[in-house]
């Protein structure tokens, strides 16, 4: 019986291996070359006599019809994935805690940090592309950026909106990529830019809100972390592999691979981005120092109270005044001038106090001033200048116009935002633009759009043309408190303007049916 049951288990184990050489023989089979190749590398061995050897594929056409062995990532693309899955994914799990319309930003910035991935291992690979291609290459992170700040511009009413702005001010650190010479600096200005809205929302949550406090904290984190990571790996801008293939061909090649695979914690890969490390610890305390109280002078109300301090004290010297010097006893003394001091003439009743206006001659006149603060181009104190302003403006540029007067601004190239403010019949040409053209309390305001952008905004704007070219027919205008606004689009064969004017007056109504207000344009016509 024994032996019966030795011989059963030897005949099971007979089978198993069996099994285990067919499997390896099959694996073995599936990673040889193509058939087409075994034959031509057979070929081209013949002995001289024989038929001439065909020609071999390249190593492309081997690299394509193969599987490709796993490629060793790039050092610098494994820490902006370290960057990706520690900072970034920070700040996006703190944004969907807060919902709304802060997780739909914040997935776009995600979204811009993979694209940026993208092209950092692009340029390991190709070779420096041309003008046209390159700008096809960081058009993905373009339209990140768009993104990100069409959702603040789309959501003003909402209670969230200095958070937008927060973010929206900030994302222009990924234009880092564009400049040649310590790129680390845009980082640096963004998070300036950035910091005008955040620090509100500091001082604002500081006691109501910690949670905010710390999805702030973690948004500036961001910005410390990429601009140490371009100190180390890109000092001196983006490098481009002399050797490496077309930037457009290896852009394709990326492309037919996604979803694109980002690492994960483990050293695999995955399509989706890697899970979020560990919760932070408790968020820090913002130290906001008080402002310090000032020292009263010696004189004004510090002597008064003094003289107060005195108590009984405070009678004497007082001299008790003779009916004789009593007004309201002798009516002939209230025009005399005489009265109230025995020892000189008394003063007359004091004028009421008022400002009157400095003369011509004594006013100072600011002086006209054009220059490039960092990434802010300012642009101000222009009146009646004869010629126009131009300047060149990049992606990553902002540009500043204030107290211009009878004066023509021209921006060439593409620029991130314009804003306009206390101006005068000022004439505006922008070319394109990534954010919008933001214009506080201006009259007689013209503004020509050569390429496209985004928004138009107008606040306290008294008489305004504004030209659309064909591209940015699909331009959206947002009005406040502005009255005498026409809009002129090119339309018809001859491409001749249309003037179309904006409502200036609305009227609303409470509909008791809706149960609500109903606000309605008045069109004017005739």
């Amino acid at each position: 019986m024994a032996a019966a049951n030795n011989m059963h288990n030897l005949t099971t184990l007979i089978k198993r291996l069996e099994a285990a050489t067919s499997r390896l023989e099959d694996i073995a089979t599936s990673t040889e070359l193509p058939k087409d190749v075994a034959v031509l590398s057979q070929t081209a061995t013949s002995p001289v006599g024989d038929s001439p050897a065909p020609k071999l594929p390249s190593q492309a056409a081997l690299s394509n019809s193969a599987p490709r062995p796993n490629e060793p990532m790039p050092e610098a693309i494994e820490e902006f994935d370290q960057l990706i899955s520690s900072s970034v994914d920070n700040y996006v799990k703190l944004s969907n805690e807060l919902g709304g319309v802060v997780e739909k930003q914040a997935a776009k910035v995600l979204e811009g940090f993979q694209k940026q991935r993208t092209f950092l291992l692009i340029t390991t690979k190709a070779a420096k592309p041309d003008a046209a291609a390159y700008q096809r290459i960081i058009k993905p992170i373009n339209e990140a950026l768009m993104a990100v700040t069409a959702l603040k511009d789309s959501h003003r009413p909402d209670p969230m909106y200095t958070q937008l702005s927060t973010v929206a001010d900030g994302i222009m650190m990924l234009a880092w990529i564009t400049l040649e010479s310590r790129p680390y600096k845009q980082v640096e200005d963004s998070l300036s830019s950035a910091q005008f809205f955040g620090n509100r929302v500091l001082k604002e949550q500081k006691d109501k809100d910690p949670k905010q406090v710390e999805w702030i904290q973690a948004f500036y984190q961001i910005f410390r972390d990429l601009a140490e990571y371009i100190k180390q790996y890109f000092p001196s801008g983006i490098s481009w592999n002399a050797e490496g293939e077309s930037a457009q061909d290896v852009a394709k090649s990326l492309s037919r691979q996604m979803p694109q695979a980002v690492p994960s914690a483990d050293g695999g890969s995955t399509a989706m981005p890697p899970p979020p490390p560990p919760p932070p610890g408790p968020p820090p305390v913002l130290d906001i120092k008080a402002e310090p109280a000032r020292v009263m002078s010696s004189g004004g109300l510090d002597a008064v109270f003094s003289e107060l301090n005195r108590g009984s004290d405070v009678t004497r010297g007082l001299r008790k005044v003779d009916k004789s010097e009593m007004t309201h006893k002798n009516p002939s003394l209230r025009t005399d001038n005489t009265v109230g001091n025995r020892d000189g003439p008394a003063r007359g009743k004091s004028p009421a106090p008022g400002k009157k206006p400095k003369p011509e001659s004594m006013r100072v006149k600011k002086p006209a001033k054009k220059e490039l603060d960092g990434n802010k181009w300012v642009i101000e104190n222009y009146d009646r200048e004869p010629e126009p302003i131009q300047i060149e403006t990049t992606l990553s540029q902002s540009v500043l116009i204030s107290r211009c007067n009878n004066t023509t601004v021209i921006l060439r190239g593409k620029a991130n935002q314009v804003t306009v403010e206390n101006s005068a019949r000022l004439s505006l040409v922008v070319d394109t633009l990534v954010s919008t053209v933001d214009v506080v309390k201006a009259q007689n305001f013209a503004l020509q759009v050569i390429g496209t952008l985004p928004t138009v905004m107008l606040d306290q704007v008294d008489g305004g043309q504004v030209y659309f070219s064909k591209e940015s027919i699909g331009t959206k205008l947002f009005t406040s408190k502005s009255s005498g606004i026409n809009l002129n689009i090119l339309s018809g064969p001859d491409e001749d303007y249309k003037e179309v004017p904006l409502p200036s007056q609305i009227c609303s109504y409470y509909d008791e049916t809706k149960g609500d207000l109903v606000n309605e344009i008045i069109a004017h016509t005739g």
